[in-house]
């Protein structure tokens, strides 16, 4: 036992994690990446080939493997960027490209969602997001119907990179599937009136098994393709939030966790559903059995950017030494950071970034600057919306993006919070094999997995006088964000 490993394969917006962990749930033996072009062939529109996915998850796993020195794998495990679908045929066959949840081709379908219950909208606990298989569906019906008619299934994107790995019907978890606007929170399955109420297909959705199962095993061709034996049990896996989770090993309500990224999320387990009035935050299903999570989330965090760095011609090392290390200026230009649809509790959520107060004095530095600030005003608006956090919390810091100590420290600062940093490589991509191990019978449970989990790390303190004096970015933040909505 002691010398095998699992593989965790992590299904990202914009590229693929590929994580071998040691037989004790613990040691990382090896972690690579492979990227893939995110496509949009109009505005505000966000697609990527699933065969693409594919390819990447081939090149990462091998890498990753290589680096390991190959040991034998127990068990696979995945999970993926949540609410985007592919349809494909019955043969598992992609029809189209995949649809991601930074897509916003669906904006219209809200009203469909509008007309439903208040009993309906308050079973579905989440707010309407454009991106979603629920919102995405009835646009696809309305204009792209040959494809529809021609589909079998509609994944989600790990259940779709799964079927890479595994003949036979697909399946999907209750976390990814309770993120797409076709899931009854509370009752935990399929909100079939409400499929039903939109003119979607219910046999379009996969059957729903627990995270931690088996879903199959790894074929002849993918085995080939990744080098790795015929017959290793794949798991059914999560979503990458829920994945996340685990591969912190903050699987018990209490710690409120800040992942930043390509976008960023700030989330807190509970043990029961319950769901935000307001309409702001999500709610979703965790891996484990009996829990969930709440969840206020930013898609334009590192996709903006990544975005403004490219517009300008800049490489990372430039956006982070741009970020002001002291109190803000207040003739400082201001970024809006929608490159892409943002979420309900932002003023202005539809798309469209810039900058505003650009004087002739300003050069590249300032507006580099003016970009890492208005993400973290973005990022605060989310912690902000979540219930639960007061002053006094302590947030969980996890991801690559607050890997740079001035950024952290910006964050710290605009957020009004203490971050914590957290020793993990990888979260969800090792949460995805520890996953795996659950699910093969090498551990009992996903707790008994995560054991003591990662050693917290140190922390940056907010300064305070620093907070304060934010207080007017912020409301300028606010203001203009409102105007533009």
């Amino acid at each position: 036992m002691s010398d095998v490993a699992f593989l965790g394969l992590d299904l990202g917006t914009s590229s693929l994690k590929a994580l071998v962990l040691a037989a004790d749930g613990h040691t990382v033996l090896g972690v690579a990446s492979a990227g893939y072009p995110l496509v949009s062939p109009h505005p505000d529109w966000s697609e990527t080939d699933p065969r693409d996915w594919w390819s990447a998850a081939v090149q990462a796993a091998r890498e990753a493997l290589e680096k390991a020195g190959h040991p034998p794998i127990a068990a696979i495990g995945l999970d993926g960027q949540m609410h985007g679908h592919t349809l494909v045929d019955a043969h598992n066959r992609p029809l189209r490209n995949a649809i991601l949840g930074s897509d916003g081709r669906a904006a219209a379908t809200e009203a469909r969602y509008a007309a439903l219950s208040a009993v309906q909208r308050r079973r579905l606990g989440n707010p309407f997001i454009t991106g979603s298989a629920g919102a995405t569906l009835p646009w696809l019906a309305a204009h792209e119907p040959d494809v529809l008619r021609a589909a079998r299934w509609s994944l989600l994107p790990k259940d779709m990179l799964r079927t890479f790995l595994v003949d036979g019907p697909p399946v999907t978890d209750p976390s990814d599937a309770s993120a797409n606007l076709l899931w009854d929170v509370p009752a935990d399955t399929w909100a079939f009136d409400v499929i039903d109420a939109l003119g979607v297909d219910p046999g379009l959705m996969p059957d729903v098994r627990p995270s931690a199962t088996i879903a199959g095993e790894l074929n002849r061709e993918a085995a080939d393709a990744l080098g790795l034996a015929h017959g290793i049990p794949v798991a059914v896996g999560s979503a990458d939030a829920a994945a996340a989770f685990v591969g912190t090993g903050l699987v018990a309500p209490g710690r409120v966790q800040l992942i930043v990224g390509t976008g960023a999320q700030a989330l807190y387990l509970v043990e029961s559903p319950a769901v935000d009035p307001t309409g702001r935050t999500h709610l979703y299903r965790s891996a484990l059995p009996s829990q969930w999570y709440a969840m206020a989330a930013v898609q334009n965090s590192g996709l903006a950017l990544d975005w403004v760095r490219r517009a300008l011609g800049a490489e990372w090392r430039d956006v982070f030494a741009a970020v002001p290390v002291m109190a803000p200026d207040a003739h400082a230009p201001l970024f809006i950071p929608n490159v892409s649809r943002e979420r309900p509790q932002q003023p202005f959520s539809g798309p469209g970034a810039g900058w505003v107060g650009l004087h002739l004095d300003h050069g590249r530095d300032a507006m580099l600057a003016a970009a890492v600030e208005g993400v973290a005003l973005g990022i605060r608006l989310a912690v902000d919306a979540l219930p639960g956090v007061d002053a006094e919390t302590t947030l969980v810091l996890v991801g690559g993006g607050g890997a740079d100590p001035g950024y952290r420290q910006l964050l710290a600062d605009v957020l009004g919070h203490d971050l914590q940093s957290l020793d993990v490589e990888a979260a969800s991509a090792r949460g995805a094999a520890l996953i795996a191990g659950v699910a093969a019978g090498s551990f009992g449970s996903v707790e008994a997995a995560v054991g003591e989990g990662p050693a917290l790390g140190a922390i940056t303190r907010v300064r305070l006088d620093v907070h304060a004096a934010y207080a007017d970015r912020h409301a300028r933040f606010l203001e203009v964000s409102a105007a533009l909505g």
